[in-house]
Formats: structure tokens, C-alpha cells, sequence
């Protein structure tokens, strides 16, 4: 069997310098909230593959699913003799994603490829070409995902140019000095001086940012949000890949706040790791494509639709909404109290949503300079511990706390004790 090492060396050898890794940790297998590397060694998960497994590593009801699906077949492609368990997945969306009934819904494969038809929808609907998004965003690595991102390297860097009529504006971020009202200002200010709204046909927010920092959008401001797109005949696209299905104590984010979108991209916690990502929208807005005009080979594959029902099931009966704002309570206190150690100097920020939680580092709390290698070495420390870390934010100094939502008390517990001892140790190496 190959040492990790081993492995990484043979990567480094065939794999693109442009595919990055956040740990060496080579994974032979994983249950739960826990994975075992080749060494043998044992880790206690905080990043479930990027919020995908929230219902945690080899769900048994998901892979009795799996298994049954195999027996039938796994791919015949939708488009050409479709399938029951496609449309039942459809339906089950439609009834329960933040949007104006009647909706529908498409099944594809990767949150990009959910944007990239987000978009296009829009524009089918309203004739328009025009996208806002914001800084700070991450909506995939496409062409026009790259686009709507709001943040250059990595994602950008030496990639454009990048499709036209693609707006970018500030985010509220409240911790950065950005109030929703200046970020109001700031989308009638490009009405104003670059873009007549007549002209744009949506504007595409995480109400929670991902990649850009888990910053939480003000719920005032989203309502504003609302309002504003209402007002301008623009459609409210909700980036849901990595706040949905259950990760902030609610199945979508945007029903903390009590609106409605006109459509939702969703992706990540979907299918428990089986690639399979949707967006749902109104009926009228879906429809306005031509017939042919959306699609994929692989897209709504039937065995990540088998793994899809049985997420919903899972997250429904083991109660895992309820059980999010349980590990969020857990993870928040920890973090606070952590801040507040006399000895640590170096916490700027803690905040979260439900299980969707992080803590921002600095290099010291009266100045909040963003602290990026610091962070980088509790996540390498972290790791000699046997924890895995994520890291993300605009300055690369954010860590997030993705446990999944099956994880145990005693699980979390222990996470959150090493991420502590990591941490300090981490400080102490810095110094």
C-alpha cells in the first residue's frame, strides 16, 4: 500500500499544478465525520469535500440507494428515454426550494454548470443581458463563473477575457466597514453611470459567501434586494450550493430571511457526494428556454438521483436542520471562548449560521490586519493533529467549520479541542 508521500509524490508528477490541494492527507476511506488515510492515520473531518457530505461520509441509506440504482442501470440519459426518479427529485425541489410556486426544476451536474444555466435562463425570461454579482462571490470556474466571481486570484488570474455585460459590486460585509446601504448605493450607482437596469436581467447573491469568507448577507439588505429586483422587472438568483440542504439550520438559507427568489442554484449537499446539482425557479422563467435549449449528457444522473432521495430522507427524518443549529451552537460558543483567551490576540471575528460557522484570524485585534500565514500554518498544524481544516476569504485568512451534520457532540467536541491546541501552537510558531 502506498504512503502518502509516496502518493504525493506520484501527483505532483501527473496531476496540473493548477488543481491545489488543501492538505497532503490521502484518504483510503472515511466513515462518517471521520476519514483514514493510506498511512493508517485517522482524522476527524471539518470540511465533508467542501459542505458536499453533509450527511457524512458513506450514509447507509444513501448507499443502499446506490447499490439498488446499480442494479438497474446508471445512465440512459434523461433527454433521450427519461426516468421516474428525475421527475419525483424535481418535484420534491420544486415543493421545497425558497421560490414563487408554481416552480420547476433541472438537474445537472455541477454548481458552474447550475450558474451557467441560471444565467441563461434569466436571459431567455427577460431579453436581457446584463448579470450583477458581487465581491467577495464564488459561483464556479467556468467562463461565466469566473465572471461573477468576485475575487481574482486564484480563480480569474490569467484566464480572461471573460463574458460581457457582467456587473460587479460590493457586498455588505459589516466586519470590513461595508453596510448594506452602501451596497444598495453602490447597484443605483451603476444604474446611474453603467448600466440602465432595463438592462439587466438578474442580479446572483450567496446569502451566505462560501469561498469569499462565510460572510453573512444582512437580512434588511436582502429584503432591499427584493424589493429593488421587483422594482426593475430583474430576477433574484440565490446561490444556494453551499448554504443548502441543511447546513445553516435551515434547508435553504434565504428562508432565514423570509423572501423569495426567482431562482435557486443548488449543488454540493444535494446528493451526499454524487455529482448532481439543480436549479429551481419559477415555471414562467424556466419555460421562457426553447425546447433544447438546456441539457447534458449527464445531466440528472440516476444514480446521483437515487443518492439524492436519499439525502432528503436522511436530512428529514434524523432531523438534521435541527441538528445543524446544534453543531452551530457548539462551534460558535467554542470559538468566542477562544477569542476571548487572554494569551490569543489573533481572532478578529467569529460568526455563523446554523452549522455554516467561521472564525476570521488576524494578526492582531486592534489593527485586524488579515493574517493569511498564520492561517496557513494552523491548517498545516491542524493537520499534524488529525484534523482537516478549510480555509477560505477573500485575504485567505478565514477558517470555516463544515462538520457534517450527522458528526456526534462527542466528534465535534473533539474537533473543536484540537483546533484549539492547533491553534495556539500554530500562534507560537508565528511569534
Amino acid at each position: 500500500m502506498p504512503t502518502s508521500a509516496e502518493l504525493h509524490e506520484r501527483r505532483v508528477a501527473a496531476v496540473p499544478r493548477g488543481v491545489s490541494q488543501a492538505t497532503a492527507i490521502y484518504a483510503q476511506r472515511a466513515k462518517n465525520a471521520e476519514i483514514w488515510s493510506e498511512d493508517g492515520k485517522r482524522y476527524i473531518d471539518f470540511g465533508a469535500g467542501i459542505a458536499v457530505v453533509n450527511t457524512g461520509h458513506q450514509h447507509p441509506r444513501i448507499v443502499a440507494a446506490v447499490e439498488q440504482q446499480m442494479k438497474l442501470f446508471s445512465h440512459v440519459c434523461f433527454q433521450v428515454t427519461p426516468y421516474e426518479s428525475y421527475v419525483r427529485l424535481a418535484e420534491r425541489l420544486n415543493a421545497i426550494a425558497p421560490v414563487a410556486a408554481p416552480a420547476k426544476t433541472m438537474l445537472l451536474s455541477t454548481g458552474a454548470e447550475a450558474v451557467e444555466n441560471a444565467v441563461k435562463v434569466a436571459r431567455a425570461y427577460t431579453g436581457r443581458p446584463g448579470i450583477i454579482s458581487f465581491s467577495g462571490g464564488f459561483h464556479g470556474r467556468t467562463h461565466m463563473g469566473m465572471a461573477l466571481t468576485g475575487k481574482v486570484v486564484p480563480y480569474k488570474k490569467g484566464f480572461g477575457p471573460f463574458p460581457a455585460d457582467i456587473y460587479n459590486v460590493a457586498f455588505p460585509n459589516t466586519y470590513h466597514g461595508v453596510s448594506g446601504e452602501q451596497s444598495l448605493a453602490a447597484i443605483n450607482a451603476l444604474f446611474k453611470y453603467s448600466a440602465d437596469p432595463s438592462s439587466i436581467a438578474a442580479i446572483i447573491i450567496e446569502p451566505v459567501q462560501g469561498e469569499g469568507g462565510f460572510y453573512i448577507a444582512p437580512f434588511d439588505f436582502l429584503r432591499a434586494l427584493r424589493e429593488l429586483c421587483d422594482e426593475h422587472g430583474i430576477l433574484l438568483i440565490a446561490d444556494e450550493i453551499q448554504t443548502g440542504f441543511a447546513r445553516t439550520g435551515k434547508m435553504f438559507a434565504l428562508e432565514h430571511v423570509g423572501i423569495k427568489a426567482d431562482v435557486v442554484t443548488m449543488a454540493k449537499g444535494l446528493a451526499g457526494g454524487f455529482p448532481l446539482s439543480a436549479i429551481t425557479g419559477r415555471a414562467d422563467v424556466m419555460d421562457a428556454a426553447s425546447p433544447g435549449g438546456l441539457g447534458g449528457t449527464y445531466a440528472g444522473n440516476p444514480v446521483a438521483c437515487a443518492a439524492a432521495h436519499a439525502v432528503l430522507d436522511a436530512i428529514d427524518e434524523e432531523g438534521l436542520c435541527e441538528r445543524a443549529n446544534a453543531i452551530g451552537r457548539i462551534t460558535l460558543d467554542r470559538c468566542n471562548q477562544i477569542k476571548d483567551r487572554s494569551n490569543l490576540n489573533c481572532v478578529g471575528d467569529v460568526r455563523g449560521l446554523g452549522a455554516m460557522c467561521a472564525i476570521e484570524l488576524v494578526k492582531d485585534t486592534a489593527s485586524a490586519e488579515p493574517a493569511p500565514q498564520l492561517t496557513q500554518t494552523l491548517m498545516k498544524v491542524a493537520n499534524e493533529n488529525w484534523l482537516i481544516l478549510l480555509s477560505c476569504g477573500t485575504y485567505g485568512n478565514v477558517i470555516r467549520f463544515l462538520v457534517p451534520l450527522t458528526a456526534s457532540d462527542a466528534i465535534v467536541r473533539e474537533g473543536m479541542d484540537i483546533f484549539e491546541t492547533s491553534l495556539a501552537e500554530a500562534v507560537t510558531r508565528a511569534a
